[in-house]
């Protein structure tokens, strides 16, 4: 099993910024990807970005040249630097990991944590 545990959530005014993080313990051995996805009220939950450990990134149309993700192996930690925020970003924030063993994949969610744009 794999522990995440979030920090970084809060109120922020349009234009501002907002550093998530997400760290991972537990019985850990390949986290092949590490990311985030994000639910509003009344939508589907999205994927927001994802950074696999060979640095591979993947963004949402919608994050594009605001959002950064980051990780760093050594501490199991994936980072999402959020800037320019507007308030279609207000959602709760999930972390996301998918570990491999022997080929087998296996998935793992945060417990949210809330982004509230507003002035």
């Amino acid at each position: 099993q794999v522990q995440l545990v979030e920090s970084g959530g809060g109120l922020v005014q349009p234009g501002g910024s907002l550093r998530l993080s997400c760290a991972a313990s537990g019985s850990i051995f390949r986290l092949y990807t590490m990311g985030w996805y994000r639910q509003a009220p009344g939508k589907q939950r999205e994927r927001v970005a994802t950074k696999t450990d060979l640095g591979n990134t993947n963004y949402a149309d919608s994050v594009k040249e605001r959002f950064t993700i980051s990780r760093d192996n050594a501490k199991n930690t994936v980072y999402l630097q959020m800037n320019s925020l507007k308030p279609e970003d207000t959602a709760v924030y999930y972390c996301n990991v998918i570990q491999r063993i022997n080929a087998v994949s296996y998935e793992y969610w945060g417990q949210g944590t809330q982004v509230t744009v507003s002035s």
